[in-house]
Formats: C-alpha cells, structure tokens, sequence
C-alpha cells in the first residue's frame, strides 16, 4: 500500500490539500463556474467573474461574523444580521445626505451602529439568560423597526465617490472584493496568530474546560458578538454604497447566506474550528450556482430548495466524518 511519502513531495501535497477543509468549497465553485461557462457558451467569462468577486465579498463579510458566533459552539448564530445591515445602511446614507465630505463619519456611524447593536445583543444573552438563537432574532425585529421609522420610504444616494469606489476595480479586480480579501487576511491572523484566537477555539471546544483555564469567556463571548454585528453593518454600509442606496430588504438574503458561507466553508457546527478561506470558496459557489440557476430559469424558490439541501448535506457529511475521526 502506497504512502504519501512514498509517493514523494506531489503526493504528499495533494493528501494535504486533500485534507483541507476549505478546497472543497473552491473545488464546488470552480464546477459551478466551469457548468455557467458551458451553459452559456463561453459568453461573459469576464463579467460573471467579475460579478462573482462583488457579490460574494459581500457574503465573505458577514461571514467571517457568523464564523466567529458559530465558532463558540452549538447554539450560537446571529439571526440580527440582515437587521443590522439595513439599519446601518439606512443612518450612514441618511447622515451623509449625499455629501462626499461626511464620507468618513459616515462610516464611523455604521460601526458605531454595528457596535450598539452587538452589545444590545449580548446583553440580552446575558442579561435574561436566553438562547443567542432567541436574542438575536428578538433584536432583529427592534433594528428593523428602527430602520423603518428612519427611512420613511426614502432611497438616499451614496455620495459619488463612495458609490465610484464600492463599484470600481483595480486591474479588472472589483475595489469590494481587494477590500474583503484584506479583511479576510485579518481574520485569518486573528484566529491563527492571536491569544484571542486561542481563547476563542478553546470556548467553543469546552466552555467549562475554558474558564477553568483562566480564558475570559464572557469577553470573548461579548467581543465576538459586537464583531459580528460591526462586520454586518460594514456590509450594509458597502452594499448601500454599491447598489445606490439602502433599503429595507437589503439584507433579507444574508441570513440564510451567512450560515450557508460559514458551513460550506468547513466551520464546524460543534464549534471551537473554523476556517476563513472556505467562506470565500462557499461565497463564490452560491453565487456562481445561483447564476446558473437563473441561466436554466430556475426561480427563487428552487434556489432556497437546492441552499437548504446542501447545508443539510454539508452538516450530516462533517458530523460523519467527526464521528469516524
């Protein structure tokens, strides 16, 4: 029987990669681009490439903040971020009115927002001792209810320079997708080369075995939460940016697309691993399935259909595999 070492330094690379969590995901999304490309005939190779690095930084950000919930173990996950998307969206345009000179306040507002709305939701979780699932959600129907008494109906624009950023690219590369490869890098740092990083995976392996080992649980716990909502309001504010103003739906897709990313990506659901270049492969491959999808003239209901069957699928094939390990 063969061994990698055997095999020599190729081998021993592709049993690497092979046990990488996160290539799968960009193993699905260079399928689901190569089908896309046969459907279509080769038409647009570089505008669906192109549209896939936009939108799919969009769901990179919001989830890199689910990975970080979801790592504290079972039972964590934000349900508030689309709330918190739309409702930081909706202040920052509302402040900036426009103005190209409040471009920076305005996207201090929006984390200002991002950060009230993660304390608002720990402090739930804390405070009246209910299930994160429960806490945010509650919260989200108060962001909401926010969002709608201040936007009246109105659509604001984005000052221009914002919305020439949000839309541009440098070298055929879309501005938001360099900006969300940067962020990603943080995280990755964050989570590998950081106390808080270890602090973290230990939480979500053992809680109890944590705080017996002097980890500030509740300081992760809190810090986690307020990034995952700040991450969450930063996409809002980008998203607005791009797509020439916030309203009150913008955010309805990324519930579900922020848990999608994060468990296609090889986070696991029990917590305590997780893994920040599988979110951009998963992010890439919902978009690209969803484009092929509506290439066939498929509809909105057989994409949640087919989103739902694959995380059911992801989630039953890594506890089989954790359960074999």
């Amino acid at each position: 029987m063969s061994t990698p070492e055997s095999r020599g330094p190729g081998g021993r690379i592709f049993d690497s990669l092979g046990q990488a969590p996160w290539i799968w995901s960009f193993l699905a999304a260079a399928l689901a681009f190569g089908a896309s490309m046969v459907i279509s005939s080769g038409q647009g190779t570089v505008s669906l490439a192109s549209a896939a690095l936009t939108f799919a930084a969009f769901s990179v950000v919001v989830g890199i903040g689910q990975m970080f919930v979801i790592t504290l173990g079972p039972g964590n996950v934000d349900l508030s971020v689309p709330a918190s998307m739309t409702l930081a969206g909706t202040l920052s345009l509302k402040f900036m009115a426009s103005d190209a000179g409040l471009i920076l306040p305005g996207l201090l507002i929006a984390l200002a927002v991002g950060l009230v709305c993660g304390i608002f939701n720990y402090g739930l979780i804390l405070a009246l001792r209910i299930p994160p699932i429960i806490a945010t959600l509650s919260s989200s129907f108060i962001f909401q209810s926010i969002a709608i008494w201040s936007n009246r109906g109105l659509r604001i624009k984005p000052p221009a320079p914002l919305s020439d950023f949000a839309t541009g690219s440098v070298m055929g590369v879309p501005n938001v997708a360099v900006l969300v490869i940067l962020l990603a890098i943080v995280a990755w740092f964050v989570l590998e080369r950081t106390i808080f990083g270890r602090w973290l995976l230990a939480t979500g392996q053992n809680m109890r075995a944590a705080q017996l080992s002097a980890v500030p649980v509740n300081l992760v716990r809190i810090s986690v939460y307020v990034g995952s909502a700040t991450l969450a309001s930063l996409a809002g504010f980008l998203l607005a940016s791009f797509s020439g103003g916030a309203n009150l739906n913008m955010g309805t897709e990324y519930m579900l697309m922020s848990i999608a990313v994060v468990v296609i990506g090889g986070t696991s659901i029990a917590g305590g691993k997780s893994n920040v270049p599988g979110i951009w492969g998963a992010a890439l491959f919902m978009f690209l399935l969803v484009s092929m999808l509506n290439s066939l003239g498929l509809g909105a209901g057989v994409r949640l259909l087919l989103t739902g069957t694959i995380i059911v699928a992801v989630v039953i094939f890594a506890s089989k595999r954790s359960y074999s390990a």
